[in-house]
């Protein structure tokens, strides 16, 4: 057990203690959040952080109720024979400790010094009886290893002396419900060397506003560089409860812009009762408030300024809830404590879990952390029946709550049907580092008990629960003292969710992001169609549309902001770097796959090498479309201030193709050379490398497609797969590699840069060295392989530099 002493001067043997008289010190009179809530009160007011003022019932007051109430020893005895791994006795024990100290009056002299601090708090906001918010705070939660997130009980709307000393009875029973138990007992904390302070605050009438969770730190990746904000209608209780699917905003710090916002469905919200016995409700949200945001882009922004002031005074990364104020329309901090799982990883240990093959997938949602897990699905709709779950299984239900704790820490993985990345289950496996997806909507009725399923967290921000017990393996690497080459080691980047995981593998910044993924995946609609939305006539087309762009009445703007968050998410991962962004490289038959795409292509025989890259860019027939793409990189480079994103033209087949490329990009803002704007085109064509010269006049770089060239060189199509010819169809071949080399040497006479973003470096360690003797600029690769080829290019570069003293 972990002794934890508390002592307490003889000044301090006081049972109530007023915000601006507590500071961080206090944690072992008034617990974490108490204590962090007077140090905010007190010191951040100054940087305009408004914090509700209230008070704090002391250790020494726990203390003073347990010794005068002669409770300490029944506790004990009751606790003497604990088993948190039997469902059953669990229960039995903690509903015993609860009942004796629910039915123990508490001492007169605490009660009416509590009575006495409410009076004043309410005179302060010129209220007879105030309105408050009445939580526990155990003193030794929030330490680095032990976040106890919902251990104790919280009470809303609480008004008048009668109900808030019920509230505060409740609140200190509330240190032994069944979940907190259990969880001090698996971090291994005393029981006795822990206490109860309740913390009293003037209610945030956010049940009229909006209310929500702020990290100052990742919460998925651990990528320190952004706040998550998750915001939902009305109280706060709902997010945590997993009630609500929140709207989601990342603002990045460096730039103070939102760089990506999704819309939850909010569909209910918890306001104001007004009856003594159940003072909170749920009320449904109206449909047209479900497709707004639930605060405004400037309180996002506010809320991460003061997210970012909150994180600098602490010195570390701060998990803290929030809550506007309908009447007032001002925002407040209610509550902030230190991240617990992320700020104690070491990032030195670089951790893959990789599914051995991908099988049938039967629901899917968010994913939480980037584990995998599998076992027999067993569906627990309420806590009641926990006591039939198992070691191993896969927990399904709709939401959990504290008291799932016993049987989450036990289960393989965690599927809801409800639920953000900031609700109870999603917190409580992150920190216990069990694989969770939440928000799924329809697990609990698609996931059959006792089936074999293997849920997958390590595919990006959506996790897949898929059909059977597929297998997996992990992959850890020390990369400590992983040495770095001189040639440049970038990485290839698809999928925008990955990008900040990605970002601590050892690397140079993005050699190729595609636009692709992000069309593909978050857009989803040709961009033609939502160019054309009100004149589309098939019905099922246009509901697509409308259920795609929810929220958006403007269907372009859609595209837009879609686009541009997915770019900014890969800049923001990788800033200041070089994140090099190719312009969409769809063939005709991929757009054609677009919702509403068939309309607008033409069905060619050999789409690969037909209408697609520059060619499109500038033809009347596309041109519209295309210049979409050039105002969310605008939007991306100049209101998101992401300039380290770099613009690069694919299947660009002659020069003067290149040159009305950029002149239509420049009509329409993205101009090359403004604020640092730098064009590459893509060197997939054997006439990019016959015309190097001519080119390297119009761009500002080289990225090589190998894929392509290959193709192109040795007249085989990548996408048949029928012809595959040793020594022929890969990029080794010499024909290929002689290309490859006249490239580079052009690029060092004229000074143009020369990367290579293709497949090949990533499939063949041999083939990267042979770039390296050629003395090529940079290489990127996909994140999977980085590691592995930079060591293979340094033993190259190492080398070299022998035969060079030679």
């Amino acid at each position: 057990m972990v002794k934890i002493i508390i002592t307490i001067p003889a000044m301090e043997k006081k049972f109530i203690r007023f915000f601006d008289e507590l500071t961080i010190k206090d944690v072992p009179m008034v617990g974490g959040k108490n204590a962090s809530l007077g140090e905010m009160y007190q010191k951040l007011a100054k940087k305009g952080i408004k914090v509700p003022n209230g008070f704090a019932t002391t250790s020494y007051a726990y203390n003073f109720v347990l010794e005068r109430s002669g409770l300490k020893e029944k506790i004990k005895e009751v606790l003497k024979d604990l088993d948190t791994k039997d469902v059953h006795n669990l229960e039995e024990r903690g509903a015993k400790i609860r009942n004796l100290l629910l039915n123990a009056p508490l001492p007169k002299e605490f009660e009416d010094s509590a009575i006495e601090a409410y009076k004043k708090l309410s005179k302060e906001y010129n209220v007879a009886s105030l309105d408050v918010a009445v939580r526990s705070s155990a003193t030794a939660e929030d330490l680095p290893d032990a976040s106890f997130a919902g251990q104790q009980d919280t009470y809303l709307n609480i008004k008048g002396e009668k109900q808030l000393i019920l509230a505060i009875r409740r609140c200190i029973a509330s240190l032994f419900t069944n979940r907190a138990i259990s969880y001090r007992t698996d971090k291994g904390f005393d029981h006795f060397s822990i206490a109860l302070s309740v913390g009293v605050q003037k209610m945030v009438r956010s049940d009229l506003g909006s209310s929500g969770v702020m990290f100052t730190i990742d919460t998925e990746s651990g990528f320190s560089n952004v706040v998550l904000i998750n915001s939902i209608y009305g109280l706060g209780e709902n997010i945590v409860q997993g009630k609500v699917n929140p709207d989601e905003f990342y603002v990045f710090k460096t730039t103070k812009s939102i760089i990506s916002r999704s819309i939850g469905q909010k569909k209910i919200k918890m306001i104001y009762n007004n009856k003594p016995e159940t003072p909170t409700k749920d009320v449904d949200v109206d449909l047209k408030d479900q497709k707004k945001q639930s605060i405004s882009d400037e309180q996002v922004l506010q809320l991460a300024k003061w997210g970012m002031e909150i994180e600098s005074h602490y010195k570390r990364p701060m998990d803290i809830e929030w809550a506007l104020d309908g009447k007032e329309n001002q925002l407040y901090i209610i509550q902030a404590r230190p991240e617990t799982i992320h700020s104690v990883r070491d990032y030195n240990i670089l951790e893959e879990y990789v599914l051995e093959k991908k099988g049938n997938i039967v629901a899917k949602g968010q994913s939480v952390g980037n584990k995998i897990g599998m076992g027999e699905v067993n569906r627990i709709m309420d806590v009641k029946d926990i006591d039939k779950f198992k070691s191993g299984q896969v927990l399904v239900t709709d939401m959990t709550d504290p008291d799932w704790e016993p049987i989450m820490k036990i289960a393989s993985a965690i599927v809801t049907d409800k639920g953000g990345r900031t609700c109870h289950a999603a917190i409580v496996s992150r920190e216990l580092g069990i694989p969770c997806i939440v928000g799924t909507n329809d697990a609990s009725e698609v996931l059959k008990p006792g089936s074999k399923v293997t849920v997958s967290c390590a595919e990006g921000e959506t996790g897949y629960v898929y059909e059977g017990e597929l297998g997996f393996k992990v992959n850890t690497t020390n990369i400590k003292e992983l040495k770095r080459p001189n040639t440049k080691v970038m990485m290839n980047i698809g999928a925008p969710d990955l990008a900040f995981a990605s970002s601590f593998i050892p690397n140079d910044g993005v050699g190729l992001a595609r636009e692709e993924f992000v069309i593909a995946n978050a857009i989803k609609v040709h961009p033609l169609a939502l160019l054309n939305f009100d004149k589309i006539r098939d019905a099922g087309v246009r509901k697509q549309i409308e259920e795609i762009t929810y929220g958006y009445e403007d269907k372009k703007q859609f595209f837009i902001d879609k686009l541009a968050e997915g770019i900014a998410m890969i800049g923001a991962a990788y800033y200041p770097k070089d994140v090099i962004v190719r312009l969409s490289d769809f063939k005709t038959n991929e757009y054609a796959n677009l919702v509403g795409g068939q309309e607008y292509e033409p069905i060619e025989s050999n789409p690969m090498i037909g209408w697609r890259g520059a060619s499109r860019y500038y033809d009347e027939k596309y041109e519209a479309a295309f210049a979409l793409e050039c105002l969310a990189l605008r939007k991306v480079r100049e209101e998101m201030g992401l300039k380290n994103v770099k613009v690069m033209i694919p299947f660009c087949r002659t020069v003067d193709e290149g040159k009305r490329v950029l002149a239509v990009m420049s009509k329409n803002g993205l101009k090359q050379g403004k604020n640092g704007l730098e064009v590459y085109v893509m060197a997939e064509i054997p006439a990019n490398i016959i015309l190097a010269e001519k080119f390297a006049e119009v761009f500002d770089g080289f990225s090589i497609g190998s894929n392509d060239l290959t193709q192109l060189t040795l007249g085989i199509d990548r996408d048949s797969g029928i012809l595959n010819i040793a020594g022929v169809s890969n990029e080794k071949n010499e024909a290929v590699k002689t290309l490859i080399r006249y490239l580079i040497e052009v690029g060092k006479r004229t000074k143009t840069k020369v990367g290579i973003c293709g497949q090949g470096p990533s499939d063949f360690p041999d083939f990267a060295q042979f770039l390296v003797e050629c003395g090529i600029d940079s290489i990127s690769l996909n994140p999977d392989t980085v590691v592995k080829t930079t060591i293979a290019i340094k033993e190259q570069e190492d080398k070299m530099k022998k035969r060079k003293a030679k």
